[in-house]
């Protein structure tokens, strides 16, 4: 199995923290957010890992990694820098956000579900923005489900209807060799589609492609997650981060 980590953005939002330090190697209680991260695969025999690399990139010295510079990481946003590391999108994958940490149970249920192309959904993902005031609610990746089926992702949804779920994308998503093959013609697709539009290109994330696969009719298996997990943006976050995380 491949696993690439998306890890060339600047981290502006901690301040300080990331002047001169990416922001997957802030610690939490002493072990940085990416070493968490790739420590779970490698206890559970993955050891093709990937790293997309930007700011500082000299400051990553995790070893048996691969990473690769994304030297154009100002002009693009997520989809820009994976795209980057589009080669080693091929057989079996993971795309993981470098920004978050989570529990081993998490990557046993992304592990263990049988799909082409699946998401981890937090259903439970307000409780935790009880605590996250810096990080409002209105900047989650949220996907909408109607009977355990996708049909809308984007931050905006707003949703009345009981007979729906909204669920937030933890930032991991699983391929197979086939969901590869439809993950990588959607981008292609899409950048052309898009080509005239070059300032929605720069700002274009993982969530804009996966609401293309899904219009596109292809389906994304939702994979609803039990266990721990936070999305480090501020420093709030890396204070619950490091409550919930020994």
């Amino acid at each position: 199995m491949n696993v690439i980590f998306i890890a060339a953005g600047s981290g502006s939002r901690l301040g300080n923290l990331t002047t001169n330090l990416p922001k997957p190697l802030v610690p939490v209680n002493g072990k940085s957010i990416i070493e968490r991260q790739v420590s779970l695969f490698q206890k559970n025999g993955i050891e093709n890992i990937t790293v997309v690399v930007g700011p500082n990139k000299d400051k990553f010295r995790l070893k048996n990694i691969e990473y690769i510079y994304d030297d154009k990481h100002l002009e693009h946003d997520q989809l820009g820098s994976l795209m980057v590391a589009s080669e080693k999108i091929n057989e079996d994958t993971l795309i993981l956000f470098a920004d978050i940490v989570f529990d081993e149970i998490i990557l046993q249920q992304m592990l263990n579900t049988k799909c082409d192309i699946g998401i981890a959904i937090d259903l439970d993902w307000e409780k935790s923005y009880e605590e996250r005031m810096d990080n409002p609610k209105d900047d989650a990746d949220k996907v909408l489900l109607s009977e355990g089926k996708i049909t809308k992702l984007s931050k905006e949804i707003q949703f009345e209807n009981n007979k729906l779920k909204v669920g937030e994308f933890l930032g991991i998503i699983k391929l197979s060799n086939r969901g590869c093959k439809i993950f990588k013609k959607n981008c292609e697709e899409f950048y052309k589609k898009n080509d005239s539009n070059r300032e929605f290109l720069k700002q274009a994330k993982v969530l804009h492609i996966l609401q293309e696969i899904n219009l596109n009719k292809e389906i994304i298996t939702p994979i609803p997650i039990e266990g721990k997990w936070c999305e480090i943006d501020t420093p709030n976050d890396l204070a619950y981060a490091e409550k919930s995380f020994s």
